[in-house]
């Protein structure tokens, strides 16, 4: 058995590929493969709208709620939020908490100011910061609720007056939260809920009023909440692959149930690390994500001896991330709880003959 750590594109449940594999043959009998078939169609038609219909079941997303299925990976949000609420006479108000938030920071500053209410990077992102004061006189407040590099996430939704706007990548649908709190959500698919190439995206009808009018038609939110998705051609296969595995999150039980394994899963791994001195936690204990994991060691041959014994047992992206090295450990709604265990089992018995 391969145990997929990867921070994505990641793992996804064995009965999602199954079907995807079964459709990429034959979808629902058609004779067709869920390739070739067209998306005008009450075929693909049908697909897209049990993806939205699921999305609204599972957050409970009030009468409020578009939901839309978008192009491209999350980053793509980066610059197309603020090109729709942010210009030269409105501010926008950021927390910069990681490198995929001060990379959405970057790309605000293109269409107007920006206030970057409180910041991390002075000791590396190890830590979510705190006590920082939202102003009220801004078009909104971005923040991302989990930062995949850095292995911090925000427990709390942050008490505010001002439109919310979350960046969801790495943690959308693990845990339980109010989801209408926020105006705008985007997510890419490719680690909780789908494959790599859509992004999930739900914002509040009032919200999108607010956007500016002049926009490219394809940059523009409402142009593709009056197409349904459909403004131009959509990425069939992935939404497909988002259905799946929004099927799969709901027969065993939404949201609330996959939380429970999640905390599990994160509280094994993290209570396996701390009672060994071989590793070291670098993110504050209070602001570690229940999502990825992140972890070093003191001796780069070490490093090395760990990496290759994961290897040995088919455990897969084990290696943190290009600009924090040390390791990383993705924990993901597919991922069951026995690879956890694998890997625990793995850390302790290296420690043993290591430490």
């Amino acid at each position: 058995m391969i145990h997929n750590f990867n921070a994505g594109p990641s793992i996804l449940p064995k009965p999602v590929f199954e079907e995807a594999s079964r459709a990429i043959q034959d979808f629902n009998g058609t004779g067709l493969s869920i390739l070739e078939i067209g998306h005008r169609t009450p075929l693909f038609e049908a697909v897209l709208d049990e993806a939205v219909s699921l999305v609204k079941e599972l957050m409970f997303l009030n009468e409020n709620k578009e939901v839309l299925f978008l192009h491209g990976g999350a980053s793509t949000q980066f610059f197309q939020v603020p090109m729709n609420f942010l210009s030269p006479d409105k501010k926008a108000a950021y927390l910069d908490g990681g490198v995929w938030g001060s990379k959405a920071v970057k790309e605000a500053k293109l269409f107007g100011p920006v206030d970057v209410v409180a910041s991390s990077k002075d000791r590396n992102y190890s830590y979510i910061p705190s006590g920082f004061t939202i102003p009220t006189d801004v078009a909104y407040f971005h923040y991302t609720t989990n930062n995949t590099i850095e292995g911090t996430q925000m427990h709390a939704i942050p008490e505010t007056s001002v439109p919310l706007i979350a960046d969801m990548s790495s943690d959308i649908l693990s845990r339980e939260m109010d989801f209408n709190r926020f105006c705008f959500i985007y997510a890419g698919a490719q680690k909780n809920i789908g494959a790599a190439g859509v992004n999930l995206v739900v914002a509040d009808k009032s919200f999108l009023e607010t956007a500016n009018s002049k926009l490219p038609s394809m940059l523009d939110y409402r142009q593709h909440v009056a197409n349904g998705s459909m403004l131009n051609t959509p990425p069939v296969f992935a939404i497909y692959v988002c259905l799946l595995t929004l099927r799969w999150l709901k027969s065993i039980g939404g949201v609330k149930a996959i939380e429970e394994i999640n905390l599990r899963k994160s509280a094994l791994l993290y209570n396996t690390l701390s009672s060994l001195p071989i590793f070291n936690l670098p993110v504050a204990e209070a602001d570690r994500s229940h999502m990825n994991a992140v972890f070093t060691m003191g001796d780069p041959e070490l490093e090395k001896m760990f990496l290759a014994r994961c290897k040995s047992e088919d455990m897969v992206g084990i290696k943190g991330h290009r600009s924090v090295g040390g390791f990383r450990v993705s924990m993901y709604n597919a991922l069951p709880l026995e690879s956890v265990e694998s890997i625990t089992a793995l850390m302790k018995d290296f420690a043993n003959k290591h430490a």
